[in-house]
């Protein structure tokens, strides 16, 4: 299969294509990734040099390029990760999340359909099997309340600009399966955390903050629920839904890991004062900060589908992948 991987020098989509690379060594995979501040280059530096491993600096939103791409590589398979992510970013700066998850994935989408099908449900020679991947996330589906899982069903109600646009993007690959018979497929996960992660990001704040002896913010009261889910639970995850998901389906990943701000925080300056002692707890450096505007209270993923279905099964729970994530950063900090 040739494999185009979007964004795979972020976060998730590096953990992913080392991951899936050491798994299917006979896949040859081209990681579209446009550099931004979120993707770096050494998080591929372990299969950089890999035969069946090429990189293309370049934008989703650049249609000619992706064209040419498809023509170049021969796509039977597509996994799209490329997105922003970053709520407060794009509180301060929404249209960068309109153009990349809107208009990327609108791109990526129908030049796949074109180079796929020769009409709506009819594919083109030796494109019967290809396969598109949407991958998305549970702020689609808005806040929880205190009880209340999100499950396939549920009603999508973003409330930011990023999940807005997310959910945007959501359903332009639902049209496309209902319009033209699209082979995609869609997963909508949980909060992940582990190796790689953008240092903007709750954890890396938390640790790296830590650290550097500054204080540690913590929004609001620090109440807000994640369910937490470790990247490589989340990338096995995503090559089962790839490999055997049912076209047209959606499957929600998620840890069965809810743990509140004020817990993540405590957990990880309990570690540190375990790894690496300070003259003092790192639990002094911890502040309460304004919250974010718009900040949901609780998100928490049913992953019965995936489970079931599938027979996908988290390995870490949240206290195990945090120690590992701990060693990464501890690693990366020093």
């Amino acid at each position: 299969m040739n494999l185009l991987i979007t964004g795979g020098l972020g976060f998730i989509g590096s953990n992913f294509i080392e991951y899936f690379i050491y798994q299917y060594p006979d896949y040859n995979i081209v990681n579209l990734d446009n550099l931004t501040y979120a993707g770096d280059l050494s998080n591929v530096e372990n299969v950089e040099d890999s035969a069946n491993y090429t990189f293309v600096k370049g934008d989703i939103c650049d249609r000619k390029l992706v064209e040419s791409l498809f023509n170049e590589y021969k796509f039977d398979g597509v996994i799209h990760f490329a997105a922003e992510s970053h709520v407060d970013n794009s509180i301060k700066n929404p249209g960068a999340f309109i153009d990349t998850n809107i208009t990327g994935t609108f791109n990526l989408l129908d030049v796949a359909k074109n180079y796929w099908m020769a009409s709506p449900n009819k594919f083109k020679k030796d494109f019967e099997t290809a396969r598109f991947h949407h991958i998305s996330t549970d702020e689609v589906y808005g806040t929880l309340g205190e009880a209340g899982l999100f499950t396939e069903e549920t009603p999508y109600a973003p409330n930011s600009p990023y999940s807005a646009s997310k959910a945007a993007s959501d359903f332009i690959v639902r049209s496309y399966f209902h319009t033209y018979g699209m082979p995609v497929i869609t997963t909508n996960c949980s909060n992940n955390y582990g190796p790689k992660q953008h240092d903007e990001k709750l954890i890396p704040t938390i640790i790296r903050k830590a650290l550097s002896g500054e204080a540690i913010p913590i929004y609001g009261d620090g109440k807000n629920i994640r369910d937490w889910l470790y990247v490589l639970d989340h990338c096995k995850g995503i090559d089962l839904v790839f490999k055997t998901g049912k076209t047209g389906e959606t499957y929600n990943i998620g840890g069965r890991n809810e743990r509140n701000n004020l817990y993540i925080v405590d957990s990880i300056c309990s570690i540190l004062d375990e790894l690496k002692p300070a003259s003092a707890s790192y639990k002094n450096q911890i502040i309460f900060v304004k919250d974010r505007a718009g900040h949901d209270f609780r998100y928490a993923i049913d992953a019965s589908k995936i489970e079931k279905e599938l027979g996908w099964k988290a390995d870490e729970n949240f206290e195990s992948g945090i120690r590992k994530t701990i060693d990464w950063y501890l690693n990366k900090y020093s």
